[in-house]
């Protein structure tokens, strides 16, 4: 059987070809197949309902299995659209929308997702808990941890602990104290040929990310607290990285089951004969596998599990112990606060680092000597005599939270010319004030003199009209 897509090295092919059988016929042709631009409503802002009406877009329902989720179906560019950076949506490929939906998270709780970045799954997590309890969003590389920060950040997330820490060093911290555990492991990325084309692939490397992906889910399996949910993901296809890996561990972790998690159209089920006979189990059917050639995504494997054991855990999660702000800096914060917010922040969770004012979570963890991105709501800077409010704020606030507020159209000149960091002419009172477009917060501004003085920040600044894109 063959295909005349290039997308995928033949190598590859042969071996899908071996274990689809009849099927691979359709699963090469789904390589000729343009793929599909997801789209993930950020309900913590508006209902998906809501965005369907305003968004400038034609969309299509994802499917049942996700309510807030879209396919693009024209040729917009919605990266490009000032609404993307006001963190309306995120663009997602969608069968990963699958992976949080399946987490299951909730209000209040404890949940961790272990490699985060680039923040997909964590901007989903953080949504479903509305911004309460503690998402803990973890990447053990530090530039990809900042990256996964900007993102939640957009997101207007204001409960998230977002660290740079080894598997293992989360585990000796934290101990099982999660409800939620999200292990979107690193993996050969079989899933990406058709939208990313050909790249270095090899039966070793599936091997070598089989051992690595056994690795982090072992560690992961400390972390996840009794009567706890530990969901495994990869974007790839082989049973080595996906039903064998699940196998070896429930064999190792008796203490966990796998669940059959709802079924939707063009949901398969995990195949056990992919396994060695020694590790076959009929319950690897409760795997879920998202085909391109049977879903609207590039493909996906996921696996629902549960700790089942009603063991005490050893240790349980420490509350943090902070110092408030000093007397002077609290100080300039309240008079910032009186002046321009319409709101009111806990006092008792302000915490100050480095200058640095920041809103702790309710509920906030104990960190050690973790390496720490951000925790919490980064309210801003305290300089001499005055407060500088950072821009995680003001994606965090909605426009009647402050006393002032600027809102343009989408498409209006003084949207493209602050997202390029302009000044804009603006008559009204003095003051800081929110810039909104079509009411949802864009960034920071401050009328001086009947112009609004740009606080956009330097790094987010498209520095083109964007309505030329």
């Amino acid at each position: 059987m063959s295909t005349n897509n290039q997308s995928a090295p033949p190598e590859f092919l042969a071996k899908m070809a071996a274990l689809l059988g009849e099927e691979f016929y359709q699963f090469a042709q789904s390589y000729g197949e343009e793929t599909a631009v997801g789209l993930r409503v950020n309900t913590l802002k508006l209902s998906a309902a809501d965005f369907s009406t305003l968004s400038p877009f034609a969309l299509k329902a994802v499917g049942a299995h996700e309510p807030d989720g879209f396919l693009v179906t024209d040729e917009s560019r919605p990266g490009s659209h000032p609404y993307h950076a006001a963190g309306l949506y995120y663009l997602q490929e969608p069968s990963a929308m699958v992976v949080g939906g399946f987490v299951d998270a909730q209000p209040g709780e404890l949940v961790l997702d272990l490699a985060a970045a680039p923040g997909g799954k964590a901007t989903h997590l953080a949504a479903a808990m509305q911004r309460r309890g503690l998402l803990v969003a973890n990447d053990v590389h530090t530039g990809r941890a900042r990256l996964l920060g900007e993102n939640l950040e957009r997101w207007g997330a204001t409960n998230a602990l977002i660290t740079s820490a080894e598997p293992e060093h989360l585990a000796a911290q934290f101990g099982p104290i999660f409800d939620r555990v999200l292990v979107d492991a690193p993996c050969s990325g079989e899933g990406m040929f058709r939208k990313s084309g050909p790249f270095e692939w090899s039966k070793g490397m599936v091997l070598a990310c089989s051992r690595r992906q056994t690795a982090v889910l072992h560690t992961a399996a400390q972390l996840v607290k009794p009567g706890g949910r530990l969901v495994y993901a990869t974007c790839t296809f082989s049973p080595e990285e996906d039903e064998a890996v699940i196998a070896r561990f429930l064999r190792e972790f008796p203490q966990f089951e796998l669940i059959d998690p709802p079924r939707f159209a063009g949901f398969g089920a995990g195949r056990p004969s992919w396994v060695d006979s020694s590790l076959a189990d009929d319950n690897l059917q409760k795997c879920v596998r998202l085909w391109p050639h049977q879903f609207p995504g590039e493909g996906h494997f996921v696996a629902v599990m549960q700790r089942v054991d009603n063991v005490r855990p050893q240790g349980f999660w420490k509350p943090l112990g902070s110092k408030p702000p000093g007397r002077k800096e609290l100080a300039v914060w309240r008079a910032f606060a009186d002046e321009v917010l319409q709101t009111e922040f806990a006092e008792e969770r302000l915490l100050l680092v480095n200058g640095r004012l920041y809103l702790l979570p309710e509920l906030a963890l104990e960190t050690g000597k973790l390496h720490l991105i951000r925790y919490g709501l980064l309210l801003g800077e305290i300089r001499k005599g005055h407060f500088r409010p950072d821009h995680a704020l003001a994606l965090a606030l909605k426009p009647e939270a402050v006393a002032l507020s600027a809102n343009f159209a989408a498409d209006s000149d003084e949207i493209a010319a602050y997202w390029q960091g302009l000044d804009i002419a603006n008559a009204g009172p003095d003051g800081w004030l929110l810039v909104s477009v079509d009411g949802f917060v864009l960034g920071w501004g401050k009328r001086v003199n009947g112009r609004l003085k740009n606080h956009y920040p330097r790094g987010l600044r498209w520095h083109r009209d964007w309505r030329k894109e």
